[in-house]
């Protein structure tokens, strides 16, 4: 099969000249903007040169389009999130603009190379995982797909955290994200509003003694002060703004306090306005950290409805036609308190009665769930709500009667479904239900993958689902191509633009083109010539952090995300003992060479979380400096992980490890982008594996274990997994040489209480599925041994995977939730 190369190209004299004028334009940025010679400045001085230079071309498109959508009246989308995991911008921002060529050949007129400032660009530290990492991509592709859309969230000055790895151990640290300044970001003092906690409600009445509304008088209060940065689409064709965040105190001193000697005091609201932005999910374990939380999501929350307020009401005489004009999209439950806030302002602020305001409300808000774990599904203790937020917890109390009221009249619900309904939890503690506050608040609530959304009708939101049957539905979840195959993998995207041309550069579902090429001796050499180069790169990222040497050649397999039980790289860690300890048992067989990488962080608070990264530590070293393995297995995790580092590791991937027990994974990104990268998945049928498979093909992805109904099913039938380890050898064995210590010989008894828990109750269903998950690996020997079949499987999931394109789920929101053209 032919390959062609596309003859579009640039008149050479008018590019040279844009190159020269760039130049120039970076050492005049360097003089007048950083007050640097060239002589003198550092790789960070021209990093910030440089992204000066491409931002005040970014400006110029960030104006025309807000001036554009103010003057045709376009509805807004507002999209809430306490995370967005935005990771470096400048190649981003560069590549969308088509500027990366032009700025690399400027750069090297002065002797820089872009690759290397761009590498000292810091990754935003304002995200954890994929809630976050899907916040960022929804964002690109509204600006590429042209919807005037704002985002919301927080800015964190440490973020998470840096995540070290001592003694096998995770040690978390602050992250320095700021620490050199944030060159895309443009400060807003005139964009501050008022955010006050605790304090007391009184009322107000008329002369005739009717109420005429509420005042609340908060005993704190704070400034939230805007931050934005441009977000820009692909070809520039939009730019909209991420808004973030900051605490500032009202009263930065307290003067009295400082010169009567109380200088520590006379700082206190300093300190307790740093401390709302500092981080990202303070440790909830104690009460402390719950109250930080929760002051952390009132104060984002709140300050962007009373911005998307002032905003409508520059441009519009009242707030009636809010939901005509802005759609208010909560990216999970932590914004949830957003519904309170508006309420409050319409009725408080705005004078409207609670019947108008809950109208509006409810026609303005849709919600996003991403989980099905009860626990995740944020709630909080009513005395801590009603001491922080007295009004809005007045405000709750009366949506739960408006609520609670309808479903009594109806006469279809028992009261234990009554009860599951309501917004305050009344078995225990009360406790305020934040995802049915969303649930009942929201013209629309969806899932993020087939399954997911099926199990949410089924499970956690069953008896809402049976209240507002047409309330719940689907948007499965989307990558953006830009960032997640040309940006980050730039030999894999030539390669294809050879064969195919440019189409999916605009239009990723011509990646299906590709597919012909499958079977091509010639392209499959090529692409396999990408896959070793990428791999290569990951070889030197982890000698340079680890001191470890890696063969290329092996297979890669690969799990990085939020480390979970139910995410389940338990199950991978024990299934690299029992590989291990078939390879010395069996040295005579033909074992392939094969690298275990693991990356992600555990919640600090989480105990086995981080017990298990210690094991996969601990494993990783008596593997690695066993010399009978002779390098046939090795093991790495590989610390800090992030948004560059995955930038790194999924293009070298190999094998995607998506291995959640069924029923769990609301949806998975990182499955999406592996298969874009030409990685084969193994997986459980969980979250977008489904659709996943349905879109590759069951003969290019490689499927075990219980299904969600099957899981649900061994739950309720009384599921014995003492007696399944008994049953399977290489299991039992891999759990006793956990359990005894043969992996921490300083600390016997480290692992006998997780190990444990697998043989008393296993929820996650290690045990039930570890044969089938050995098998499935085992099968995974026999492709990788066939390269042509591997490699034409792996040309297949690139091929077929473009319908994962975030660009397509906007569309779907912006069509049948916001009603807003795409």
């Amino acid at each position: 099969m032919t390959l062609t190369r596309s003859s579009a190209s640039a008149n050479p004299a008018a590019k040279k000249a844009d190159v020269l004028k760039l130049a120039a334009e970076i050492i005049e940025c360097l003089k007048y903007r950083v007050g640097k010679e060239p002589s003198v400045a550092t790789r960070h001085d021209w990093l910030t040169a440089s992204i000066k230079v491409v931002r005040d071309r970014v400006v110029d498109r960030w104006i025309e389009s807000t001036r554009r959508a103010y003057e045709r009246g376009d509805k807004r989308v507002y999209y809430l999130s306490m995370e967005f995991l935005i990771g470096r911008l400048m190649r981003d921002a560069f590549s969308n603009l088509g500027l990366m060529d032009q700025m690399r050949e400027a750069l090297a007129i002065h002797g820089v190379e872009i690759d290397i400032i761009a590498g000292l660009e810091p990754d935003a530290a304002l995200g954890n995982g994929g809630l976050g990492r899907l916040a960022a991509c929804f964002m690109e592709s509204m600006a590429s797909v042209d919807i005037p859309a704002h985002g919301y969230g927080i800015r964190y000055v440490h973020g998470l955290f840096r995540q070290e790895i001592h003694d096998g151990w995770q040690v978390e640290l602050p992250e320095t994200w700021l620490e050199h300044g944030n060159p895309w970001e443009f400060e807003r003092r005139e964009g501050a509003y008022e955010v006050g906690f605790g304090g007391s409600v009184t009322s107000v009445t008329s002369k005739d003694g009717r109420l005429e509304r509420h005042v609340w008088k908060p005993t704190e209060r704070f400034l939230a002060v805007a931050f934005d940065t441009p977000v820009v689409g692909w070809r520039g064709k939009r730019v909209n703004t991420l808004r973030l965040w900051s605490a500032m105190p009202i009263d930065p001193i307290l003067l009295d306090a400082f010169n009567a000697g109380d200088h520590i005091g006379a700082l206190r609201e300093s300190n307790k306005a740093e401390a709302l932005t500092r981080v990202l999910y303070p440790a909830d374990s104690h009460q402390a950290g719950q109250e930080l939380r929760l002051r952390q999501e009132y104060f984002f929350s709140a300050a962007s409805i009373q911005d998307i307020v002032r905003r409508h009401l520059s441009q519009y005489p009242d707030l009636t036609s809010l939901p005509e004009k802005a759609s208010i999209h909560l990216n999970d439950t932590h914004p949830a308190i957003a519904v309170a806030e508006l309420m409050r302002l319409l009725m408080d602020v705005h004078g409207h009665d609670f019947d108008v305001a809950w109208d509006i409300t409810c026609r303005t808000f849709a919600y996003t769930n991403h989980t099905l774990l009860p626990e995740a599904l944020e709630s909080w203790p009513v005395p801590l709500f009603e001491r922080l937020l007295p009004r809005h917890m007045q405000i709750i109390y009366a949506i739960n009667a408006e609520v609670l009221l309808k479903v009594r009249s109806t006469g279809d619900f028992s009261d234990e479904q009554v009860r599951a309904i309501s917004l305050i939890h009344e078995d225990g503690e009360r406790r305020v239900r934040m995802g049915n506050l969303a649930f009942v608040a929201a013209f629309s609530v969806n899932g993020v993958s087939a399954l997911h959304t099926d199990l949410m009708k089924e499970t956690v939101f069953a008896d809402l689902h049976r209240l507002y049957p047409a309330r719940i539905n689907n948007k499965t979840n989307g990558i953006t191509p830009r960032r997640w195959l040309m940006q980050c993998n730039p030999g894999l995207t030539d390669l294809i633009r050879d064969a195919i041309g440019e189409r999916f550069l605009d239009d990723i579902d011509a990646l299906k083109e590709l597919d012909a090429f499958a079977g091509d001796s010639a392209f499959q050499e090529r692409f396999a010539g990408v896959k070793r180069a990428n791999k290569e790169k990951l070889v030197g990222l982890v000698a340079d952090r680890m001191g470890l040497r890696l063969d290329p050649s092996a297979l890669f397999d690969i799990q990085i995300k939020r480390i979970h039980e139910y995410k389940r790289q338990l199950l991978n860690i024990i299934e690299a003992v029992a590989l291990y300890d078939q390879i010395r048992s069996h040295p005579e067989k033909d074992w392939l060479p094969r690298v275990k990488f693991f990356g992600g962080k555990a919640a600090p608070s989480y105990h086995n979380a981080k017990l298990i990264i210690k094991l996969a530590n601990d494993v990783a070293r008596v593997i690695n400096s066993d010399p009978s393995v002779r390098g046939l297995l090795k093991v790495a995790f590989v610390p800090n992980y992030n948004v560059s580092t995955a930038e790194v590791m999924i293009p070298a991937a190999d094998l995607s490890e998506q291995i959640s027990t069924a029923g769990l994974e609301a949806s998975g990104t990182g499955n999406m982008k592996f298969a874009l990268n030409g990685a084969l998945t193994i997986g459980t049928l969980d979250g977008a594996n489904v659709e996943i498979r349905e879109c590759v093909g069951e003969e290019n992805i490689v499927i075990f274990g219980l299904t969600a109904q099957e899981v649900a099913e061994r739950r309720a039938g009384g599921y014995q997994p003492r007696a399944v380890i008994e049953g399977s050898p290489e299991l039992r064995q891999a759990l006793e040489a956990i359990s005894s210590g043969v992996f921490s010989p300083d600390d016997p008894d480290r692992y006998k209480e997780l190990i444990g828990g697998l043989y008393d109750h296993d929820w996650f269903m290690v045990a039930a599925d570890f044969d089938a998950y050995a098998d499935a690996q085992r099968h995974v020997d026999e492709l990788w041994r066939d390269s042509p079949r591997w490699l034409a499987m792996a040309i297949r999931n690139t091929a077929r995977v473009g319908w994962f394109s975030s660009d397509r789920t906007i569309r779907q929101y912006a069509r049948e939730i916001w009603k807003v053209p795409a």
